[in-house]
């Protein structure tokens, strides 16, 4: 069966959602600067569509863009690897999986789709996450100011490439859950506290080498500046996966802004909880001690309505949005592959329940079995499940979709 791309677009324009696009700042510093982005992280597509997926929605195949678009998403996060032919895609390296030209090729299709677009950067040739943040392989001996400079060229060209190709991002994030810092041991930064996770106080806790706040933030602020530079009026956003702790999350905003990062708005992952309201607890006090800047959810899968409602809900529209990681094959997906759910099933809410990887997709705990292995073939159909019309019911509920 072929996809008529025709009837896709003219699908998506029949569409009853609002707009997406970024309205008028608001006039109060850090408030929602547009609608709430109802958004997902889908750089899996390509690749999985190359493998053979194919999308359904009600029995009728189609693009994935239009089955979310229609299910009340409007807002779509990919991230883009520095040299992916070194790591993440060795195995392809003719057009390798989240390198620039496919970044390029994604990012057309979601601005096509009416849809506001998050480019996240990862520093790095594969992915970098609280457990790893391993330099590119082009990088790696690179004296420091050096490796300032190329967090700086990289970033520039990649934006450049999508405003050329018509795909200016809405938004970008510097750096990939960088709770512990980037282009490690540069600029990786130590715990001030511990998290009450043994697996990531086991590798955080001690780290004689780690070069400090001082050299993140100059690396943050190189692609902070030329993201800026670049796409004027963009908005910036650096990412923090420990939205559950509010002393880590406080040290860490307030390190960062006492040597001169600037950025919009921080993004949080929200996976598991220490205790029942730490989510809620982080978000509130976030609003009163930022009052200048914004947050949304930059990662979670499971208790989708109360995530969301959480971030629509915080006081001043400081919660700009949330983006549901890898929703057709991570965790509770939201689609089902030869009748069952797509994703592995919903994970624990709290760490007393059972640790969920370090809290992070691919930080696996050390010695153990990793606890949501690969799949080595995604092709195959993908049916859209009952979670669309809890997708459908927010967007009305947020004003997204009229009816």
């Amino acid at each position: 069966m072929t996809l008529d791309r025709r009837a896709f677009a003219a699908g998506l324009t029949a569409l009853p959602l609002l707009s997406a696009a970024p309205h008028a700042l608001a006039s109060t510093p850090g408030a929602r600067p547009g609608p709430f982005l109802l958004g997902a992280d889908v750089t899996w597509i390509p690749q999985d569509e190359a493998d053979g997926a194919q999308f359904f929605a009600n029995g009728r195949r189609q693009d994935i863009l239009a089955i979310l678009g229609d299910a009340g998403f409007n807002a779509i996060k990919i991230r883009v690897f520095v040299n992916p032919e070194n790591g993440y895609s060795e195995r392809r390296k003719t057009d390798p999986w989240a390198g620039l030209a496919q970044t390029v090729a994604m990012a057309k299709r979601i601005k096509a789709a009416g849809m506001h677009l998050t480019i996240s950067f990862h520093y790095s040739d594969t992915w970098a996450d609280p457990q790893k943040q391993g330099k590119p392989a082009a990088w790696k001996d690179m004296p420091f100011d050096a490796l300032v400079k190329a967090v700086g060229d990289h970033t520039r060209q990649v934006l450049t490439a999508l405003v050329k190709a018509g795909a200016k991002p809405d938004m970008v994030v510097i750096g990939n859950e960088i709770t512990f810092g980037m282009l490690w041991p540069d600029g990786r930064v130590p715990l001030p506290v511990p998290t009450g996770n043994p697996a990531t106080d086991a590798v955080h806790l001690n780290v004689p080498d780690a070069g400090g706040f001082d050299k993140l933030a100059r690396l943050l602020s190189a692609g902070l500046d030329a993201s800026r530079e670049t796409v004027p009026g963009v908005k910036t956003s650096l990412h923090n996966h420990l939205g559950r702790h509010w002393t880590i999350v406080s040290h860490w905003m307030d390190s960062l802004l006492s040597r001169g990062v600037r950025f919009d708005a921080t993004g949080f992952s929200c996976y598991q909880q220490a205790a029942e309201g730490d989510w809620a607890n982080t978000f509130a006090r976030f609003g009163e001690r930022y009052r200048d800047h914004g947050f949304y959810v930059a990662e979670y899968s499971s208790r989708k309505r109360y995530v969301n409602d959480l971030v629509f809900d915080a006081p001043g529209q400081r919660g700009w949005g949330t983006f549901i990681w890898e929703p057709t094959r991570h965790q509770e997906a939201i689609f089902d592959q030869d009748g069952k759910n797509a994703g592995e099933g919903p994970r624990p809410n709290l760490l007393s329940q059972g640790i969920n990887a370090a809290e992070a997709p691919g930080a696996a705990i050390a010695g153990a079995p990793a606890p949501h292995p690969e799949k080595i073939d995604n092709g195959g159909r993908y049916d859209a499940n009952a979670f669309m019309e809890l997708y459908r019911q927010m967007a009305r509920d947020y004003g997204l979709r009229k009816a």
